[in-house]
């Protein structure tokens, strides 16, 4: 088996798409945690667990460390991964999946806005086409699929922490992107979760575990909480910051664009049937990851 190289764009491609699943298995996780735990203990669990995962390796890299590379990390770890968790955990608290999945669609949006007014990222109109096109097919393939009309009314505004959500992974994108430099994938995300995992231990320690105790299968939920840690955040984090290390800000975002498409994967497991225009819509998506990452030729 040839080595895995991110300098080949098959090999690029492969990555989003494998990390697109993981994250596309995050919704139903959650959704399972939040039967038996508030949203703060999930979002909290989530950090906490994958601090714990994470810790082995962070001591091995702590030496690296240093005063010029803290709040660099502080941010990845802070605004690019605890933040969202408790949005999108207090978010399908009262609005469904697929609409959570849909506004998590905006990533791209906010990384080519924030990448162009603070980072001092270039990008080209066709990029900017490939981000509306995705956009397209990420409205039309989840709106299509849980009827229109019902996906509507069901828009309030706990919508708006999703939202804010994608602005944090904006951010935190170009972040990794441009600002830390000296260290891969795995090294910068295990230091950046030992810094903000010992904050939600200390919350967890503050919560009200009451109701969680009176549930039948809290022990069962708390293990899909830990799947989604271990898998959705500590394996998913490392594969997706050295992705955008070797590719670029925009095409790493882009994953929010075929995390739907695995969605419905999962509701052909539940009996669901796919319609040729959710075909179109999908090919919209895979059309506009790739006009996002389009580069000027040499």
């Amino acid at each position: 088996m040839n080595k895995i190289n991110l300098n080949n764009k098959a090999w690029q491609w492969i990555t989003l798409i494998f990390l697109s699943f993981i994250w596309g298995s995050s919704f139903i996780l959650m959704k399972k945690g939040l039967r038996s735990y508030s949203h703060d203990q999930v979002a909290a669990f989530r950090i906490f667990i994958s601090f714990l995962a994470f810790l082995p390796f962070s001591i091995k890299f702590f030496k690296k460390l240093t005063r010029e590379n803290f709040l660099a990390l502080f941010v990845v770890g802070f605004v690019g991964s605890t933040i969202p968790a408790f949005l999108f955990t207090k978010a399908q608290t009262n609005i469904d999946s697929s609409l959570a999945g849909v506004l998590n669609s905006m990533t791209p949006l906010f990384t080519l806005i924030i990448g162009l007014l603070f980072y001092k990222s270039t990008a080209r109109l066709i990029n900017a086409v490939g981000i509306f096109l995705g956009l397209i097919g990420a409205l039309g393939l989840i709106i299509y699929t849980t009827n229109g009309t019902q996906i509507l009314g069901n828009v309030n505004y706990y919508g708006f922490f999703i939202i804010i959500a994608t602005i944090c992974y904006g951010i935190n994108v170009n972040h990794v992107k441009y600002i830390i430099k000296d260290l891969n994938g795995l090294e910068l995300t295990s230091l950046a979760f030992m810094l903000v995992g010992p904050f939600a231990g200390a919350y967890l320690l503050f919560t009200d575990f009451s109701k969680t105790l009176a549930s039948d299968g809290y022990i069962l939920d708390l293990f899909y909480i830990a799947i989604l840690a271990v898998i959705g955040t500590v394996l998913a984090l490392v594969i997706f910051n050295t992705l955008i290390q070797y590719t670029s800000a925009l095409f790493g975002a882009s994953v929010t664009y075929i995390i739907p498409i695995f969605a419905i994967m999962w509701g052909l497991f539940d009996g669901e049937k796919l319609s040729i225009l959710q075909f179109v819509f999908m090919g919209l998506i895979f059309t506009g990851v790739y006009l996002v990452n389009k580069r000027k030729q040499k």
